[in-house]
C-alpha cells in the first residue's frame, strides 16, 4: 500500500471518528438508583444532562442520598462506556483490542 492510499485511509477513519463522537453527544443513557429514587441522565460523552431524584428520598439523610446519586451516576457511566465501545468498534473494527 502506498503513503497516499494510508493516509487516505487515516483521514477517512479521522471523519469517521469525529462523526461517531457527534453521534455520542446526541445519545442518552439512563443510570438508576434503587429502582428509580435517583436517575442520572448521561450523553454518550459523559455529560451529565440531569439528576432527578423522587421526593420520597429527601428523607433518607444526606449520606444514604448522596450514595443512591453516586451509584446512578456510576450506572450511567458504565452505560455510557458500553454505548462507546459498541460505537467505536463498529468503526474500527476491533483496532487495538
Amino acid at each position: 500500500m502506498d503513503m497516499e492510499a494510508l493516509m487516505a485511509q487515516a483521514k477517512d477513519l479521522q471523519t469517521k471518528i469525529s462523526n461517531a463522537q457527534d453521534a455520542l453527544a446526541q445519545q442518552h443513557v439512563k443510570g438508576i438508583a434503587e429502582k428509580g429514587l435517583v436517575v442520572v441522565d448521561m450523553t454518550g460523552k459523559y455529560d451529565v444532562v440531569s439528576v432527578n431524584i423522587q421526593e420520597s428520598a429527601s428523607n433518607l439523610g444526606a449520606e444514604a442520598l448522596s450514595k443512591l446519586v453516586f451509584d446512578a451516576y456510576k450506572d450511567a457511566k458504565s452505560k455510557a462506556d458500553a454505548l462507546i465501545d459498541k460505537t467505536m468498534s463498529a468503526i474500527t473494527g476491533g483496532l487495538g483490542e
